[in-house]
């Protein structure tokens, strides 16, 4: 994947690097968002993150599969195997529990991200009411 691609023929945007300590924290909430809008395999998981971070997350299925597998142990996504094209493949689901846990981590994302923007944009935090 390049590191760069031209947007136009007078602007070039540089891609950076993503580097996977990054992550550490908010995987589990990529996943649950990505299962939110529908039952999906764990390729297709890998695919969807990959597709809507425009390939910023690309992430080894040797992280994926595990974070899924934690995930269902916590009750916030269900699996059951279906048969596509004659291979038996495991698709994951929210539960009601994953929803409101990812009610709750985009509200705390929310929070984490507007702090972090302030402070290395230097602006001021927004003021509450």
């Amino acid at each position: 994947m390049p590191y760069w691609e031209p947007r136009d023929s007078r602007k070039v945007t540089r891609m950076l690097p993503m580097r996977p300590e990054l992550l550490k924290g908010h995987l589990d909430a990529l996943l649950l968002a990505v299962l939110e809008h529908g039952p999906r395999h764990g390729y297709a998981v890998i695919e969807t993150l990959r597709a809507d971070s425009g390939g910023a997350l690309d992430l080894p299925t040797g992280t994926v599969y595990p974070a899924l597998h934690r995930l269902e142990r916590a009750g916030l996504i269900a699996s059951n195997w279906e048969t596509v094209g004659g291979r038996r493949r495991r698709g994951y689901h929210l539960t009601p529990t994953g929803e409101a846990v990812l009610g709750e981590q985009r509200a705390v994302w929310d929070q984490f991200a507007t702090a972090v923007t302030a402070v290395l944009a230097r602006r001021p935090w927004p003021a509450t009411t």
